[in-house]
């Protein structure tokens, strides 16, 4: 099951899922989403990756440029998990901005840090990644996972990235992509479009949030796309790593 993705901005309609709807509804839509699904979303995404996404997070972070004493915005941070990661990663002289364009999600991460009883080096700012409240040359490390196929205008949030970056600094996508195996794409797309909403019906009381969650993967640019856009962003030394078959895929690009 494969659908071509749409930009905004030609026809004044994005995606929403499958649907098409006015590009300056896609926000508040997608807004609706998150907030119901903030409470459950940890225990969704283990229950719906087999717990396999807390893998792809720690490679992602693990192969990412940064040191200690580095600057980093998480954008998309929703619960925390990348912010967490990366904490360690950048030390008691470094700092992370865990950015969330949704403030139901950024309370659920915040609570979730203050729980473990790590408050100090994290800053949390409600944004929207189209138009980042940093001056120039703020990072050292942009960070997004699982965030860049609900923004309305991907090309806009990709030169944003940029913009905000330090010289030499790197930007990682981490982000559902398309499955390259042949005999795993009917499997894939069963799991998608009869599994995933029917364990948010039952472990989260919605089946309609992950329904749209299930489509918004299959409306994201491909891997090549995806790479062409952050080209087309700034970004040079451009490159994809695909993860478990092309389910998902981390794509970097540096400020030069």
């Amino acid at each position: 099951m494969s659908e071509q993705p749409s930009k905004p901005g030609t026809s004044g309609t994005t995606h929403f899922g499958f649907r098409d709807v006015p590009v300056g509804e896609k926000q508040k839509l997608v807004g609706e989403v998150f907030s119901s699904v903030a409470g459950k979303y940890d225990l969704m995404n283990d229950l719906m990756s087999f717990g396999i996404h807390r893998v792809w997070k720690r490679y992602f972070v693990a192969t990412a440029q940064v040191r200690r004493g580095d600057r980093v915005l998480d954008l998309a941070g929703g619960t925390g998990d990348i912010a967490l990661l990366l904490r360690d990663r950048v030390g008691e002289t470094g700092g992370i901005v865990l950015g969330d364009i949704n403030g139901e999600m950024l309370r659920v991460g915040r609570d979730r840090m203050t729980d473990l009883g790590r408050v100090a080096g994290f800053e949390y700012v409600q944004l929207n990644a189209e138009k980042l409240p940093f001056p120039d040359a703020s990072f050292d490390l942009v960070t997004i996972a699982f965030g860049l196929r609900n923004v309305t205008d991907k090309d806009a949030a990709l030169r944003e990235m940029h913009r905000v970056l330090k010289v030499g600094g790197q930007a990682r996508v981490l982000e559902f992509s398309e499955v390259k195996t042949d005999w795993f794409k009917p499997l894939y797309d069963f799991h998608s479009f009869k599994v995933m909403p029917t364990l948010g019906r039952l472990f989260a009381n919605d089946r309609d949030s992950y329904q749209y969650l299930a489509e918004s993967i299959r409306k994201h640019p491909p891997q090549e796309e995806l790479k062409a856009m952050m080209e087309a962003a700034g970004f040079a030394r451009c490159g994809y790593r695909n993860l478990s078959a092309g389910i998902c895929a981390i794509h970097t690009g540096y400020r030069v």
